[in-house]
């Protein structure tokens, strides 16, 4: 089995950002009090440091909820489920009605601010002792907390921002929230310390690399318009050569293909620790896999699931003739059925088709929990193939090199259809278009679409319902907002 970096967590959390404090469990206090700690005096040996580490990373398994409601949010999916008020929050957001009382958009903030204090826990007492690997490991923190950081401002906009200290009660009553662009020079600034001392190749399955902090930077700079930085930092680790297009797309996601060539970020999941409806956040396996299966799904090699997530026919159209992507990343359910003789059921807004990037295979013998929740897919959150399409974007929308714009993009076409017919020759805002067109071809079922079509001004006029001025970004979760007592506006015309 795969060595997993991440596969417990040492610390409890309050999820709401006002109640943000860490302690060691009651449990394990109770069990072991010869050996009872406290959080302020918690890292007394590299063992501590690196157990707090992994608090760190834990939390990205959270993320399996970011990938699939972004997909959802955007004009490649539509929600599905069993009805129109299964997992109301989701269904919301698929129509672009959801509300500040949104209890699935509240996961989000609630996670990934519990991601933050983790990272501020481990930083505010990173000085306490020295040993060989800290400063390896204080750019692993950089880098999450930059990543955590990151998923915040795109979902919410400006957020409360704090640093090296860990929020306590009161912060939401006296931190305002920090202007965008300031939330985005703390990312910068993270992944810039942690480039200098990240290595090329990670010691254990899973822990981040200077690439991943590269990338990181590159797409922080993207999102801002900061083209020429952008382009800089993406040229610079393509000439690295530490990462490549494997031949076969289809490999990527499958097992073979996790933590490949091709993998310059990836959430590291498995389906042996178990996982309930209770706890979400608690599962060690990729809850987004199993709400995107087939329901009542009997056959070959898939399991059932609950039909989240259905691509749109839009989406499928959007393939090319002789692109061979398009089976890879779309399950055609009829014709699957009719060749393999498989037999399903249809849910709500039933499409044909299933995101057969993220679906649930057959499991581990060792599976535990609800197998429906325990998937063992590993989540790709930032693959070469996507380092190429923003280093062209970065380049040709910057005026930066049309001529590298064109080779990066046309890398990721000899692969998608096995021949160089179909390179790019455009320039200019033709090109630009190549490029969206791309992304989306390359990238669907990963999450990435909608922030994509947000960042460039097209979200109005592709997604239905969109409301420019309003939907760029997510509301509030209400209950902070009452917590902030009048510290925190709403986001506009929520």
């Amino acid at each position: 089995m795969k060595n997993r970096l991440y596969n417990k967590v040492i610390f409890t959390v309050f999820i709401s950002l006002s109640a943000l404090v860490f302690s060691c469990s009651d449990d394990f206090v109770e069990l072991s009090p010869e050996y009872s700690i406290d959080s302020e005096n918690y890292f007394n040996s590299s063992d501590d440091y690196y157990n707090a580490l992994i608090a760190s990373y834990d939390m990205l398994q959270s993320t399996y909820v970011n990938v699939i409601l972004g997909e959802i949010a955007s004009n490649n999916t539509l929600c599905g489920g069993e009805s129109a008020t299964d997992v109301v929050g989701w269904q919301q957001v698929d129509d672009m009605i959801h509300t500040p009382v949104n209890s699935n958009l509240g996961d989000i903030w609630n996670w990934m601010f519990a991601g933050v204090q983790r990272c501020n826990y481990f930083m505010e007492f990173k000085d306490n002792i020295d040993f060989d690997g800290r400063e390896i490991m204080i750019g692993e923190v950089r880098f999450l907390r930059a990543y955590y950081y990151f998923e915040l401002v795109k979902w919410f906009g400006a957020i409360p921002l704090k640093i090296d200290e860990r929020y306590k009660l009161g912060d939401e009553t006296s931190i305002p929230r920090s202007p965008v662009s300031d939330v985005y020079a703390q990312i910068e600034a993270d992944l810039l310390l942690a480039i200098k001392v990240l290595p090329t190749t990670a010691s254990q399955t899973g822990r981040v690399t200077k690439g991943a902090a590269q990338a990181l930077l590159g797409k922080a700079y993207l999102f801002q318009d900061k083209f020429s930085e952008s382009a800089a930092v993406f040229d610079e680790l393509i000439k690295d050569e530490n990462y490549l297009l494997v031949s076969d797309y289809n490999t990527i996601f499958e097992a073979e293909g996790e933590n490949g060539v091709e993998s310059v970020f990836e959430v590291q999941y498995t389906d042996v620790e178990g996982a309930g409806f209770g706890c979400l956040q608690c599962s060690e396996g990729n809850v987004a896999v199993g709400f995107s299966g087939i329901r009542g799904y009997v056959g070959d090699l898939y399991t059932s699931g609950f039909s989240f997530n259905l691509p749109t026919q839009d989406a499928v159209d959007e393939f090319e003739p002789g692109d061979n992507r398009k089976d890879v990343a779309i399950l055609d359910i009829e014709a699957w059925a009719a060749e393999t003789g498989a037999e399903y059921t249809t849910g709500f807004e039933h499409t044909g088709y299933f995101n057969r990037k993220y679906i649930p295979r057959k499991r581990s013998a060792d599976a535990q929990g609800d197998l429906n929740l325990t998937n063992p897919n590993n989540y790709r959150a930032i693959r070469y193939a996507d380092v190429l399409l923003m280093a062209a974007e970065a380049n040709n929308r910057g005026g930066v090199s049309d001529t590298k714009a064109q080779e990066y993009l046309s890398q990721v076409r000899r692969r998608a259809f096995g021949d160089t017919n179909h390179d790019i020759t455009l320039t200019g805002a033709a090109l630009t278009d190549a490029i969206y067109h791309e992304r989306r071809v390359e990238l669907i079922g990963e999450g990435h679409h909608f922030f994509d079509l947000v960042r460039t001004g097209r979200a109005a006029s592709e997604i239905d319902g969109f409301v420019a001025g309003k939907n760029e970004v997510f509301p509030i979760p209400l209950e902070e907002i009452q917590f902030a007592n009048g510290n925190w506006e709403q986001n506009p015309n929520y």
